[in-house]
């Protein structure tokens, strides 16, 4: 990542309050609520100016794409995301990223069983720490990482939006006729 990238964004509504989403024209970059307990990584630039060209023109697109998925997702029309991504992090938190991003639809891990599909399940509490600074929420789905015991835990924008997003998602795959896997059961 250079430090000189253009960076666009725009604000969202979603069913748990406006959305940041800010994108580069390599991807999206962050996607916060205004009271996130964490500030997301690479959103501390200003928005580039109208004679950015085409850098500008592809960070636009990756705004208007990411809102349109998101708005679907709220909608219960969309289980994946389809959106380039520009996160910016270390390695550990790309990697952790990565593997919250093959976490299913409405299926959870532990901390735990994250920190072991990354080859080491003593870095749980690291882990932990690595979804904190997740600057994607929901698609990225931190989410869906809960406590060992199946309690819910750990997320920048709140527990009740945690709650929220797993009870929408879990509804979702009831009217799609799908089993909503249970806690522990999960993959």
């Amino acid at each position: 990542m250079t430090s000189d990238a253009i960076l666009r964004r725009t604000t969202a509504d979603t069913p748990l309050g406006p959305v940041l989403v800010i994108a580069s024209e390599r991807g999206l970059r962050a996607v916060r609520w205004d009271d996130d307990a964490e500030q997301p990584a690479g959103d501390s630039r200003s928005a580039g100016t109208s004679s950015d060209g085409a850098a500008g023109a592809a960070a636009e697109s990756v705004l208007a794409c990411t809102i349109r998925q998101l708005d679907e997702y709220f909608e219960g029309r969309r289980l994946d995301f389809e959106v380039p991504l520009d996160d910016v992090g270390t390695a550990f938190q790309r990697a952790a990223w990565e593997v919250l991003r093959t976490i299913p639809y409405g299926a959870t891990l532990t901390y735990g069983q994250q920190a072991a599909r990354m080859g080491d399940v003593r870095r749980a509490r690291a882990v932990g720490g690595a979804n904190g600074r997740n600057p994607i929420p929901v698609i990225t789905p931190c989410h869906r990482v809960i406590g060992a015991d199946g309690s819910l835990t750990g997320f920048a924008s709140g527990l009740d939006r945690k709650h929220w997003l797993l009870d929408h998602e879990a509804e979702v795959l009831r009217a799609l006729g799908d089993t909503v896997p249970e806690a522990g059961d999960r993959p």
